[in-house]
């Protein structure tokens, strides 16, 4: 059963890959999500680069009101990559959910991204 819930995730993946487009001024913010931790980067792909890398293990988790658990933690790794790109005067990027649902987690480090000043 393991094994085919992760072909479908695969096949969404690739599905969603194939439809996003970068530039040189617009990088890919890739989402990975395990059981216990989430994970982003922002992805040249022109250059096949990382420009920047944030996870839940870098970062400490704060007090919302509006999140708390593991969501609150992937709030604060979408902060901390969007000032990553900010730094790097990135403003707009791609969002690649990477063939997980929009919610949850997913959806709190987009809402963290966009907190900091990324537009999708």
């Amino acid at each position: 059963m393991l094994a085919v819930k992760k072909q479908q995730r695969q096949r969404r993946r690739a599905r969603i890959k194939s439809k996003i487009f970068t530039s040189q001024d617009k990088p890919r913010l890739c989402v990975f999500r395990s059981n216990q931790h989430i994970y982003s980067q922002l992805i040249d792909d022109n250059r096949g680069h990382t420009l920047a890398s944030a996870s839940d293990h870098q970062v400490k988790p704060t007090s919302h009101k509006k999140y708390q658990g593991k969501i609150a933690k992937a709030y604060e790794v979408g902060l901390d990559i969007g000032q990553k790109a900010i730094a790097q005067k990135i403003k707009k990027v791609v969002f690649d959910r990477g063939g997980f649902k929009y919610h949850g987690r997913v959806k709190a480090l987009a809402e963290g991204a966009r907190q900091a000043g990324l537009e999708f």
